[in-house]
């Protein structure tokens, strides 16, 4: 067995010496992991696992949670066998394991190095799912946006900047210029600064909107800001009741442009 681990990927022994449980969760055993962070000898690698245990206390998890006695029988001689302790451990341990390691041993180093990049990795992952859970949203809205103004001008609405502005009221407790100045940011800019929460906000009240204006054939100007301004409002309550944070008081986020060209920059790496 290799006792090399490479940087630019998931560590080939790392995880091939991994098993499963019959609910199909992961876990690693101390004594195969031993070997492939460069220890011989138990009794040292032991001292090493008891510091990855502080580690884990004093980061405030349950260490049993992460590192669960194991103890198995093996033999010492033909018809001899003895009880020797281990450990079942969760990735989480591992890492803690690598990271408390004699740093000396080259395959510590390497350990250490290969779940620092394992961690970014799970990071950009984590990061790339909330940017294109916003970006998929931002569109929905733009989209819904857009059936509401056809269905608002079938309903007689003229002036788009007061029906527009009815709907923000309800939902913000201001007008959309009084929002953006709240904010401190642009003009024109509420909506691409917005981020998942916010945006859902304001899908909700425009797919509402959009439903009860057809459903109730409203009809004229004053009729349909009023209703937009009643559905805007219901949604306000809504976040209220269940705890929520206001949408003025959700702090905007980086451009939905920039958001754009990050992703893209992303993907071609």
């Amino acid at each position: 067995m290799s006792e090399n681990l490479t940087l630019f990927g998931p560590h080939k022994d790392f995880e091939n010496i991994k098993h499963l449980d019959e609910n199909g969760v992961e876990f690693w055993v101390a004594r195969e992991l031993m070997p492939i962070l460069g220890y011989l000898r138990w009794e040292n690698f032991e001292v090493t696992v008891k510091r990855a245990q502080k580690a884990c206390l004093q980061s405030g998890q349950i260490v049993n949670d992460h590192f669960r006695d194991l103890t198995k029988m093996v033999k010492i001689g033909s018809s001899t066998v003895r009880e020797v302790k281990d450990w079942k451990l969760d990735r989480y341990a591992c890492y803690l394991i690598a990271q408390n390691g004699d740093p000396a041993k080259p395959q510590i180093a390497q350990a250490q190095s290969y779940f620092a990049i394992q961690t970014r990795k799970q990071e950009i992952h984590q990061q790339m799912n909330g940017n294109v859970k916003r970006l998929f949203i931002r569109n929905k809205v733009k989209e819904e946006n857009k059936n509401l103004a056809s269905t608002a001008k079938r309903a007689g609405v003229t002036k788009f900047g007061l029906f527009n502005d009815a709907g923000y009221l309800g939902l913000y407790g201001m007008k959309v210029k009084d929002i953006e100045a709240y904010k401190g940011i642009y003009k024109g800019e509420l909506l691409d600064r917005a981020g998942s929460e916010e945006l859902a906000a304001n899908l909700f009240r425009i797919t509402q909107t959009d439903a009860k204006l057809t459903k109730e054939n409203i009809r004229g100007q004053e009729e349909a800001s009023q209703t937009h301004y009643t559905v805007g409002s219901k949604v306000r309550q809504t976040i209220k009741e269940i705890g929520g944070v206001m949408p003025e008081q959700l702090p905007p986020e980086k451009h939905i442009k920039e958001l754009k060209q990050g992703l893209k920059k992303i993907g071609k790496k």
